[in-house]
């Protein structure tokens, strides 16, 4: 292994600050190309899933806010902080196979409810290729 590579090393065992300047670079998109950059090789198909609790207290405050009209605040946080969880989660994906970029990045939002308590789950999904 290559002095910085760290490809080899479990993506558990990269402390999150050195995971972040790794990942800094790489580039994730919704469209299927680069703009200014040509794909060199198509990597995989990747994902990542990110599972958040919704307590009691949110689900009663989105539950009155659905009453009186406006927006949810906290809900708005839940799903704010598990898009940014399942981004950076996707980009350490890519970077663990050698991906420069993932292109075609799509997010899909479920909430599994049951038992009096419900999660949102948060799926992203996109293509890990290279760049010329």
């Amino acid at each position: 292994m290559a002095t910085g590579d760290w490809s080899a090393i479990p993506k558990e065992e990269i402390p999150a600050d050195v995971h972040r300047k790794l990942t800094a670079q790489l580039i994730l998109t919704t469209t299927h190309t680069v703009p200014g950059r040509e794909i060199g090789k198509v990597i995989d198909v990747i994902s990542a899933e990110c599972a958040y609790g919704m307590n009691i207290f949110r689900d009663v405050f989105a539950g009155i806010t659905d009453l009186t009209g406006g927006r949810s605040g906290g809900t708005q946080n839940v799903l704010r902080d598990a898009k940014n969880a399942v981004m950076t989660q996707l980009k350490m994906e890519a970077y663990a196979i050698g991906a420069q970029a993932v292109i075609g990045v799509d997010l899909d939002y479920s909430e599994i409810s049951g038992g009096g308590k419900s999660m949102l789950f948060v799926v992203a999904t996109g293509t890990a290729v290279t760049l010329v």
